[in-house]
């Protein structure tokens, strides 16, 4: 693990923007440097930041509590002047986890140096900085990114032929009786002609995912629909997504996705997959909330390329010393992205997916020093090779119950990783 030295305390400044200073900004994702980049933006709101004033690297079964500890650490001897006051002002971490104990890519937490942020039309900056009251800065659209060229996908750890055949073993074991679901992932290389840049594919995301959370932290870059975990002020809320069924290739034809629409909510296989996760994290926020509210059934969540049975879940909060981070270690690895029971489903992954996860479906978002933050599911997603940023490694799920089918599970997957080939076309 690694920290800013203790002996130098983080030192960070908000301030408010001006109108005529906004004015100048465009969009959050139009700030953004092409190196040490960061972002966790939803419709035109959110952060994003750039530079690394510190950085907490964690690993292993203890990897979220190692870094929720250093985290804390940090803003014990931090020196702070606020004048906007509101959840992700002062100094904020963005931060990505494996999604695996045994996974070499760990976790981590990057301190930027320069944090913009835009919340119900306030717009704000914070300057970070080691021992020294940092600079001031005024924020100022970047150069514009080149879009991929040349970009070609091969298969990664198994073949689609070969990954249907694994959700077919996969069916036989729930039938057995070994889990009641497990959620099967794959990836995808792309390969493009010359290093890609990471801001043209979040703009790309944005811009045909609005209702999603557009993120990238440390080489890890998509637009995730799910967010596990919020907390502000005491209120917890999440939003559990399972069971999902593909749009029509025609937009103009909104009857076929309103008949869609009703498909998916009728499903029996699709409402038994939802209420694993809903039941999955209920359970594991329950402990941590004084109340929460779990709606009696899901709603169908409308995204570009597909449709989602969702629930959205709150609470309030029990006990005022928990983190976001530590809301969001509890709830990792829900059954939305894992299966049910956990242990056995997790096992189960281990022994058929035949690749490391790395830090798709982990949590990935932000936290500033009062706690309070945003951690989605990273979902949609790529991480950026670290030896050739030519190179990407796509990724997609499925959860699997007994009435699944491999050829349709397949198609799923497909489904799902449509935004990421997009953004890279």
């Amino acid at each position: 693990m690694t920290t800013a030295p203790a002996s130098r305390p983080l030192v960070a400044r908000t301030v408010p923007l001006s109108g005529a200073a906004v004015a100048e900004l465009g969009g959050l994702l139009d700030l953004l440097p092409r190196e040490q980049a960061a972002a966790w933006v939803r419709g035109g709101q959110g952060l994003v930041g750039w530079g690394e004033a510190a950085r907490i690297e964690t690993g292993g079964p203890e990897r979220f509590a190692d870094a929720a500890a250093a985290w804390a650490d940090l803003n014990r001897h931090a020196v702070v002047r606020d004048e906007v006051n509101l959840p992700g002002t002062g100094p904020v971490a963005f931060g990505s986890f494996a999604f695996s104990d045994a996974s070499a890519a760990g976790g981590v937490l990057v301190v930027p140096e320069v944090v913009v942020g835009c919340r119900d039309g306030v717009w704000w900056v914070t300057t970070i900085g080691l021992g020294s009251v940092p600079r001031s800065v005024r924020p100022a659209p970047a150069d514009g990114p080149q879009p991929p060229r040349g970009v070609a996908f091969s298969p990664g750890a198994q073949a689609p032929d070969e990954w249907a055949h694994t959700v077919a073993a996969a069916i036989d074991r729930i039938t057995a009786g070994e889990v009641e679901k497990v959620v099967l992932a794959r990836d995808v290389i792309a390969t493009a002609q010359a290093p890609v840049d990471p801001r043209a594919l979040l703009r790309r995301l944005a811009a045909d995912y609005p209702g999603c959370w557009t993120f990238t932290v440390d080489g890890l870059l998509g637009a995730t629909p799910e967010m596990l975990v919020r907390l502000e002020r005491g209120l917890v809320t999440s939003r559990v997504l399972a069971g999902t069924i593909r749009r029509s290739d025609d937009p103009a034809r909104e009857a076929d996705d309103l008949r869609l629409a009703a498909s998916l909510a009728r499903s029996s296989k699709d409402l038994e997959e939802h209420e694993y996760a809903v039941r999955s994290v209920a359970e594991a926020l329950a402990p941590f909330c004084a109340t929460t509210n779990v709606p009696e059934s899901p709603f169908v969540l409308h995204l570009a390329n597909v449709m989602h049975l969702a629930t959205e879940i709150s609470g309030v909060l029990r006990d005022s010393g928990s983190t976001s981070l530590d809301l969001a270690a509890r709830l990792h690895p829900s059954a939305a992205v894992c299966g049910t029971p956990t242990k056995a489903a997790a096992d189960l992954i281990d022994e058929l997916e035949r690749m490391d996860r790395d830090r798709y479906a982990g949590p990935v978002g932000w936290m500033d020093a009062d706690g309070d933050g945003e951690w989605g599911i990273a979902l949609r997603c790529a991480r950026i090779d670290a030896d050739d940023d030519r190179r990407l490694r796509l990724f997609a799920g499925c959860g699997i119950v007994a009435g699944s089918d491999p050829a349709a599970e397949l198609a799923e997957s497909e489904a799902k990783l449509l935004p990421m080939r997009m953004a890279l076309d």
